[in-house]
């Protein structure tokens, strides 16, 4: 009984949090993107990924909050398929705009010499096609789920179990090895560049750590650019997004090799999927003072 009322409790506060967090953020940027002298690519990508989670909270956290309440069959095979594709379509896409958002502010901030700074975007609405090419490549990605996603209201028996909503189908061996293997190859790719892009950043933090320290015992007064303080945000939600991600990926591992069924577990797994969707945007909140007033005050990217 005590599980039972703290899921439904956590699950409702998850998803009504981070809902609420992201559109406090995605409106937020708006009208710093309206408001301010000129239009800054990351805000446009932050504005993406806000609205990518906030997808993300409505398609897997609504029902789990529902199911969580003894709400279930609820959705016939359409909500089922509906549903599950844009979760999918949605992880995908904070993925690739995570990428995106390290990158594109590891440009801004190398300095004026290097060969990086040549590829930084000329305007904001440079960014708009990365944002149609996510969305085309994770939708082709995630087609699968059409076919094997069904409601619970039909014959559970032929049914492979997945959600609390909704059943996965078993899945022929040949359209598994398509899938998987894309799947894959675009997290690799998108965190591998995340990677690269934090390090890059943390190289270029760290020497203009040494200035400051240089020009403090030379008693001159510096004020840190607000590039750098943005790049301190984006590292601090990369930090965010490779925990919940990686220690998803582990707990599912370790789900998928044991025997039992856990729902302790189960109920901290469903957690880790929402946890990014929720808590970057209060990454975001937190440094807004640092970042976006200042952003607008200055007209910096």
């Amino acid at each position: 009984m005590v599980l039972k009322f703290t899921k439904q409790i956590v699950f409702l506060f998850m998803t009504v949090f981070g809902t609420l967090g992201n559109i406090y953020v995605s409106v937020n940027y708006v009208f710093s993107w309206f408001g301010g002298p000129e239009k800054k690519p990351v805000h446009l990508i932050l504005i993406h990924l806000a609205f990518t989670n906030i997808i993300m909270l409505l398609a897997k956290g609504l029902p789990n909050t529902m199911v969580a309440f003894g709400l279930r069959n609820f959705l016939d095979d359409i909500g089922c398929k509906i549903l599950i594709y844009l979760e999918r379509v949605a992880r995908g896409l904070s993925i690739c705009t995570s990428g995106l958002l390290t990158v594109v502010q590891a440009i801004i901030i190398s300095p004026g010499a290097s060969g990086w700074r040549s590829l930084r975007p000329k305007s904001a609405w440079h960014i708009l096609p990365f944002f149609s090419f996510f969305w085309i490549l994770n939708g082709l990605i995630s087609m699968n789920l059409i076919h094997s996603v069904t409601s619970i209201n039909l014959n559970v028996s032929q049914l492979k179990n997945g959600y609390s909503y909704c059943h996965f189908m078993l899945e022929s061996q040949k359209i598994k090895w398509i899938v998987l293997p894309l799947m894959v190859l675009r997290d690799a790719v998108f965190q591998g560049a995340m990677g690269a892009a934090s390090g890059y950043m943390v190289l270029l933090l760290h020497k203009h750590h040494q200035h400051v320290l240089y020009l403090q015992n030379s008693k001159l007064l510096y004020r840190t650019p607000p590039e750098l303080r943005a790049a301190q945000s984006v590292l601090l939600l990369m930090l965010c997004f490779v925990f919940f991600y990686w220690t998803d990926c582990a707990l599912s591992l370790f789900l998928s090799l044991s025997l039992g069924n856990d729902s302790e577990m189960i109920i901290v797994r469903e957690f880790l999927v929402l946890g990014y969707a929720i808590f970057s945007p209060l990454v975001l909140i937190h440094r807004d003072g640092l970042w976006l007033s200042v952003g607008i005050l200055t007209g910096k990217n």
